[in-house]
């Protein structure tokens, strides 16, 4: 979680793109959560790799997630955005036993349990577009036989996800060292798919992990895609301390603590953080982070951050008969 966020600005100038929260928790809190969930042993440790400009107060954040999940928390900074296998590599000293790595920009729904006698399970969904992704080619085992790098031409449309499991964390830590030592990368950066086909053309057995459902979190529309998928999935989610005056409803909804909601409509699937303010406004579908004030707003599949202030001037409209106004 060492990126900057770019694709997600103007949110994350102030916040790290892992800690925004979607459907009520950060991003990185589901994503620890829900691989917790499909493990079949406690987790001893979990290694943030962040930029070292993220600060202390943020490090602490994600030291106490792990203490939440009896882990023991660890911090390693990439300074440089020279590629995944070099990010993984930062924190090659967490690279022992059987060891998961993800990328925090992505959620999944699934229900199964890791077989951990595998040497190494790569997680995918099927795309409709692989070019714009990593994908895998596998056999009738589903055991992969190749890794492709955004294809061109189709090959095959099992995206890989940016969750891994490795039996073995030492074996991948070298594979990731002799990258580095040799200098061998794409484009200036070191790639973990060199990595693996390394692994792979040395015996290491990679088979696929199905999941339910791939939610991204890369950018506001897939943001904002993801809250209302988690909330169609999980339900609502309204706090007691919530004032609601002459309002609608329309669930699902995560409303959080101290949100007054006034003459307005809210829903379906959307998000209100804490302390926001909204009165005569219409909302659906749309994530609204904490302490924002919205007034006669109309949206939808809109991302709204902390401490935000919209008000806009009520329109008086006299409307004949098959009128039609569109925006």
């Amino acid at each position: 979680m060492a990126g900057m966020g770019t694709r997600l600005r103007p949110h994350t100038l102030t916040i790290p793109k892992p800690l925004i929260p979607v459907a009520g928790i950060p991003i990185v809190h589901r994503l620890v959560a829900d691989i917790a969930q499909v493990c079949n042993e406690r987790i001893k440790e979990i290694a943030f790799i962040v930029h070292p400009d993220f600060g202390k107060d943020i490090e602490n954040t994600l030291i106490n997630l792990a203490q939440t999940l009896g882990a023991k928390g660890a911090i390693y900074y990439q300074k440089e955005a020279l590629g995944t296998a070099h990010a993984i590599h930062c924190a090659s000293e967490s690279l022992k036993g059987n060891t998961i790595v993800a990328f925090a920009d992505t959620l999944f729904i699934a229900n199964f349990t890791l077989d951990t006698s595998k040497d190494a399970v790569i997680w995918v969904q099927k795309v409709k577009d692989p070019s714009a992704f990593g994908v895998v080619k596998t056999d009738a085992d589903e055991r992969i036989t190749d890794f492709v790098e955004k294809p061109k031409e189709f090959v095959s449309d099992l995206a890989i996800i940016g969750i891994y499991y490795f039996k073995q964390g030492e074996v991948l830590q070298e594979e990731l060292q002799y990258l580095l030592d040799n200098d061998i990368h794409v484009n200036g950066e070191y790639q973990l798919t060199t990595a693996l086909e390394n692994m792979k053309k040395k015996g290491t057995a990679f088979y696929t992990g199905k999941i339910d459902e791939w939610l991204d979190c890369g950018n506001k529309d897939a943001v904002v895609h993801t809250n209302s998928r988690l909330l169609a999935k999980y339900g609502s989610s309204l706090d007691p301390d919530v004032t609601i005056i002459n309002s609608q409803i329309i669930e699902p909804c995560c409303v959080q603590k101290g949100v007054t909601i006034s003459n307005s409509i809210i829903g379906p699937e959307v998000t209100i953080g804490a302390n926001s303010s909204i009165e005569n406004s219409v909302i659906s579908h749309s994530l609204i982070q904490n302490n924002a004030t919205l007034s006669h707003v109309n949206c939808i599949k809109s991302m709204i951050g902390n401490n935000a202030h919209i008000q806009h001037t009520p329109i008086d409209y006299n409307i004949g008969d098959f009128t039609c106004i569109k925006k």
